[in-house]
């Protein structure tokens, strides 16, 4: 070493020093890539990817070939700074060396370079790999030696070191992925790709036509009337049933009977009780992403949901369960949102008592209980356990509501007012 000019010496520490600063990026920016960008470009056939994906395969080795390489250069910077601190200032060199060498290491050996890896994690880990696995390859037996020596004492303590880490995700996760993909996926497709995921959480009930909505054909009536009925409705499936609709006998594809009335010459009662399809029955409370697998799988488009008793409770079809995913199509024949929700000039909103409640809270931003009722009108009269009378003005938890219009023992009309607004006074109040 004493042979050794000490510019000579000085130029070997810097040049450990640069090789400190690419272990610690190469650290960073391994372990910070997006797993799943790596994953796609190596699938795309990106060789840098493939050979950082393969790296990653045994993280334990890469980690410890990195620390290898950082302390050897380090302790070894370490030991070529205290001679270089001797030869220029004597003993107090040492001191002098070490604190230097302590900020140089610490700026431009950790800082500077995991910040950079941990900005632009490719630009750094897809160059550093290069040299990272013939490195790997060069070092395996003493990297083999020491996590041999770590696993040992690891299980000293009780502790595995088998223990697999998944790169898996949860649908709340998911959800988490695709809410900040904001700027790359626009609104509409993440609102799409976040309804996909919430047709677990929501079910039949939720969406179906209700019972006294389900537009039906009751087969003992004149035949002039059932005629009628198919001309003029605005429905591709009708419910054919004798008097009451819980004795439902089968499901009318409306083109099906115009094309036997076209081509029979006697086109009856018995000619459309043939036509008529066997009615899918689905049990009340089925998850919309089970039901539509069961659409599928089934081949079937429209399905009467009945509760424990037997008792129909309404009809759901494929499109009501598209229309959860991408919204309401144009030929949808049901009110829409826009048609029960209006806002008023004063801030309040004036809603439809059959609105429900569930599509009210995400159009609104409200957070009215969907635990029980699925309308407005269920909701509140499960509040006041009674029927009440227009006019009625009710403080329901965190909402003003003054009900408007009660027909056919059903609210038909009510007004809304978040807390915090006036509402009018003068009315009666529960």
């Amino acid at each position: 070493m004493d042979t050794v000019s000490t510019s000579t010496l000085i130029i070997i520490l810097i040049i450990l020093v640069l090789i400190s600063a690419y272990f610690s990026a190469s650290e960073t920016g391994m372990m910070t890539l997006n797993r799943y960008r790596l994953r796609y470009l190596a699938s795309k056939g990106n060789p840098q990817a493939r050979r950082v994906e393969k790296l990653l395969q045994r993280p334990d080795r890469l980690i410890s070939l990195v620390l290898i390489g950082n302390n050897l250069v380090n302790i070894l910077a370490s030991a070529l700074s205290t001679v270089i601190g001797i030869r220029l200032y004597g003993d107090i060199g040492v001191a002098i060396a070490t604190g230097l060498l302590t900020f140089i290491i610490l700026v431009f050996a950790e800082v500077l370079p995991k910040t950079v890896a941990a900005l632009y994690p490719e630009r750094v880990a897809f160059p550093s790999s290069l040299l990272l696995k013939p490195l790997q390859k060069l070092m395996a037996p003493l990297v083999w030696l020491l996590n041999g020596i770590t696993r040992f004492i690891m299980r000293l303590f009780g502790l595995r070191s088998d223990v697999k880490s998944s790169d898996a995700v949860s649908k709340d996760e998911l959800r988490t992925i695709v809410n900040a993909s904001n700027p790359l996926i626009s609104h509409r497709y993440q609102s799409m790709l976040l309804s996909v995921l919430d047709l677990e959480a929501i079910s039949v009930d939720d969406i179906m036509v209700p019972r006294q909505d389900i537009v039906g054909i009751n087969i003992n009536d004149d035949w002039k009337d059932i005629l009628k009925q198919l001309t003029h409705s605005p429905h591709g499936r009708i419910v054919l049933y004798r008097d009451s609709l819980d004795d439902a006998i089968g499901m009318l594809r409306v083109r099906e009977a115009y094309r036997l009335m076209m081509e029979k010459s006697e086109f009856n009662k018995e000619t459309l009780l043939r036509a008529a399809d066997k009615i899918y029955f689905i049990p009340e409370g089925t998850p919309l992403n089970v039901q539509l697998v069961k659409f599928q799988r089934n081949r079937e488009k429209v399905g009467v949901i009945v509760d424990e008793y037997g008792d129909i409770q309404g009809l759901v079809s494929v499109e009501d369960i598209l229309e959860e995913i991408v919204g309401d199509f144009t030929t949808s024949m049901s009110p829409t949102l826009e048609d029960e929700v209006i806002r008023q000039p004063d801030g309040s909103v004036s809603v439809d008592g059959s609105t429900s409640i569930r599509d009210l809270n995400k159009a609104m931003g409200w957070h009215l209980p969907t635990s029980a009722a699925k309308t407005l009108n269920g909701l509140l009269l499960e509040y006041l356990e009674d029927i009440p009378k227009a006019g009625t003005h009710i403080d329901f938890k965190n909402y003003s509501v003054d009900i408007v219009k009660v027909s056919n023992n059903m609210i038909k009309q009510v007004v809304i007012r978040p807390k915090g607004s006036q509402v009018s006074s003068g009315k009666e109040k529960v």
